[in-house]
């Protein structure tokens, strides 16, 4: 098994503030991950940590198929090939999406066959009406997360990193949202889905799923994990983990 996203002991905060207490995930190439927790457990602290947001220490590692990113530059992360979908895309007035596609074609390494696979998604997801507008300019809460689906799909990353890709959209997005992740699913990458929600989980196959709690994983399991947190939510893994720590046991619980 190739692993596409592997984080080792990874600390990270902000100033005193420790956020992340030693983060250890995998994410083979070719399967889809959720993480998983409630407000404030650490989970877009590690999408920001993994992705450079330059306000957070770090400490630890985080490689992206083999390739160390703490510590580089974002730009660089994202050659190394990190992707990420914003929770809230951002509207970029000015600049339509065409023109980010052509500076995307750029950095490419192929640019005939990027063409081809603008030409081919762009007709698949219906973004061609799309191309001469400022990036979600005017958009709907889906069409924002359609039009980040259409720039993962033509970047084919290593790792994509969706952060809440779910938020703010309603159910029929939420479904369709979940089938562009699920048709996306290639072998030559990896994905880690970021949520609070077990909703999206229902539309898509995640391969594993990872549940963090103050800062760290504390268990990790298959899609039976997101049944049994909408049957009794955090509040029962928390109880497991503080029993498995009297017991004196280590590592996450399985």
């Amino acid at each position: 098994m190739t692993i596409a996203l592997h984080v080792d002991n990874l600390t990270a905060g902000l100033g005193e503030l420790e956020i992340l207490k030693g983060v250890d995930l995998e994410v083979p190439f070719g399967e889809i991950h959720a993480l998983m927790g409630p407000n404030g457990s650490g989970k877009s602290t590690l999408c920001h940590v993994l992705m450079g947001k330059d306000e957070y220490y770090a400490n630890g590692s985080a490689h992206v198929a083999g390739t160390q990113v703490i510590g580089m530059p974002v730009d660089e992360r994202a050659r190394a090939g990190l992707f990420e979908s914003f929770q809230y895309p951002v509207e970029i007035a000015g600049v339509a999406l065409g023109e980010l596609v052509a500076e995307m074609r750029e950095v490419a390494d192929d640019p005939n066959e990027f063409d081809k696979r603008v030409a081919r998604q762009a007709e698949a997801l219906g973004m061609d009406r799309f191309m001469d507008r400022p990036v979600n300019m005017g958009l709907s809460g889906g069409e924002k997360k359609r039009s980040e689906m259409f720039q993962l799909a033509i970047a084919q990353p290593k790792v994509a990193i969706l952060d809440e890709i779910d938020s703010g959209l309603d159910i029929d997005a939420v479904r369709e949202v979940a089938e562009l992740v699920e048709s996306l699913r290639s072998p030559d990458m990896g994905v880690l889905i970021i949520t609070h929600y077990s909703r999206i989980l229902r539309y898509m196959k995640p391969d594993r799923i990872h549940i963090m709690l103050s800062g760290r994983i504390v268990r990790s399991g298959g899609p039976e994990i997101a049944e049994e947190l909408e049957a009794s939510g955090y509040d029962d893994i928390r109880r497991q983990v503080v029993a498995a720590e009297a017991d004196g046991s280590a590592g996450a619980v399985t």
